[in-house]
């Protein structure tokens, strides 16, 4: 798969989060609700969005297979009637993928768990263009040492 090295500016993000477990078989199910509940009135009451961009965020990955899920969007003020984080500044590898929204990701993160890439581990992201569910472009950044 192909990538450039980016080295991003911090992001303040606000939506919903929840822990899950890479080993377990429920963890599509959280995270599926969280866009749910996202889409269901969450992202209508985020003051002061950046953009009108969606973010699916990984962090706190933890030994066991555990890491905390995030659905967000990035907003000016941590200051919200929801979860807020900040995104860290520095350097991350960006993909850009395109497909059906849902095909194309959980395809991405199968290849990239077979790729020998440097990361970090503290926050990985997918930020969503925009467009047909059908063909989005989805923007994967993945943190680096």
């Amino acid at each position: 798969m192909n990538y450039e090295i980016v080295n991003l500016k911090e992001k303040t993000v606000a939506g919903l989060s929840a822990e899950a477990n890479l080993n377990s078989p429920e963890s599509s199910g959280v995270i599926g609700k969280l866009w749910e509940h996202f889409y269901g009135g969450t992202y209508a009451s985020i003051q002061g969005k950046v953009n009108e961009r969606c973010i699916g965020l990984y962090t706190d990955y933890k030994q066991d297979g555990g890491y905390r899920v995030m659905v967000c969007c990035e907003a000016d003020t941590a200051e919200q009637d929801a979860d807020t984080m900040v995104i860290p500044a520095g350097k991350y590898a960006k993909f850009i993928i395109r497909g059906h929204i849902v095909t194309a990701v959980q395809e991405f993160w199968q290849k990239l768990w077979e790729m020998k890439l440097d990361r970090s581990f503290v926050c990985d992201f997918e930020e969503y263009q925009g467009g047909d569910m059908n063909n989005m472009e989805i923007h994967m950044y993945i943190s680096l040492k």
